[in-house]
């Protein structure tokens, strides 16, 4: 951030009265400019045992198989989100059974967070976002080309956890460091 928001004046970098980190601060408006982790959230569908995937159409990671996810919108809630990103990737429409998975990126101030939804029918379609989907039994998914770290581990969680009743799964809660194992 170079300008202000609110009035368009240059803004500082300093650390403000009563806080412990530098922010973007007008000295015009006297506005604080915080910057806050983006959410990303999805599902991960399963359909009489198998695991849907979807192959992804754009970047990053064209290509490579992932869950169903994105950045959340304004207005919506975590689970909406995550149907939503469930619907624009793959047309489906998955019942939420549980927020399975929250994985933090600090390096890249996101955190991702996935539910278990469970897919009432075997319906779902590509677009422009997915050029492939599939329904993956548990050992037929491709590890080697799984898009994100934090899929992988979502996934792993899941696979651990499977025999549990949807509710009684634990939730995955952890970070993600560059060159740090999960």
């Amino acid at each position: 951030m170079k300008f202000c928001s609110n009035c368009g004046h240059k803004v500082n970098f300093e650390i403000p009265q009563g806080d412990h980190r530098v922010r973007a601060v007008c000295p015009n408006c006297f506005t604080i400019h915080y910057e806050n982790p983006r959410l990303i959230t999805g599902t991960l569908p399963v359909y009489q045992g198998k695991i849907l995937l979807c192959k992804r159409g754009i970047e990053p990671k064209a290509g490579f198989w992932t869950l169903p996810g994105g950045f959340m919108e304004n207005e919506e809630s975590l689970a909406e989100g995550a149907l939503r990103e469930t619907w624009e990737e793959a047309c489906c429409k998955p019942v939420i059974q549980q927020l399975l998975s929250v994985v933090s990126l600090p390096p890249i101030n996101q955190v991702h967070c996935f539910y278990l939804a469970k897919m009432e029918t075997g319906e779902f379609s590509i677009t422009p976002e997915s050029i492939e989907i599939q329904l993956f039994e548990i050992n037929e998914i491709p590890w080697e080309d799984v898009a994100f770290r934090t899929v992988k581990a979502t996934l792993e969680h899941y696979c651990q956890f499977k025999d549990l009743a949807p509710g009684a799964l634990p939730l995955l809660e952890t970070a993600i460091y560059p060159n740090k194992p999960i």
